[in-house]
């Protein structure tokens, strides 16, 4: 899929629902292009991710385990400004919990990724 053929994250909320539908579709750079440039994941394991380059190589990595991401319950995002909290409860269990800003065009990204909160 093209950068023009992707839809952007309107609503904080809307950025789970894109990451895994770019990763069921195999869109590896628009995973990537969900998060700032600058943005961190934080893996759960001590391994943290840092900007454009390392998020998409955690995502092809990932993707070469042919395992995909599951869908789960997600808590409506808690908003302040342009700042949101986003998580939800996977069906393992898990809890994720992200930060999302507003960008200058009205749309979202993640700035922080933490996988695992429990």
């Amino acid at each position: 899929m093209n950068a023009m053929q992707r839809q952007p994250a309107r609503e904080p909320n809307d950025l789970e629902r894109l990451l895994i539908e770019r990763q069921h579709a195999g869109d590896i750079d628009g995973m990537t292009a969900l998060f700032e440039p600058d943005a961190v994941i934080d893996c759960s394991d001590g391994q943290f991710v840092r900007g454009h380059e390392a998020i998409r190589a955690l995502y092809v990595e990932f993707a070469a385990t042919g395992r995909k991401f599951a869908q789960g319950e997600q808590r409506p995002a808690l908003i302040s400004g342009d700042l949101a909290l986003t998580s939800t409860k996977l069906p393992d269990g898990d809890v994720t919990s992200e930060v999302a800003r507003r960008q200058s065009d009205g749309t979202w990204l993640w700035v922080i990724d933490r996988y695992s909160v429990t």
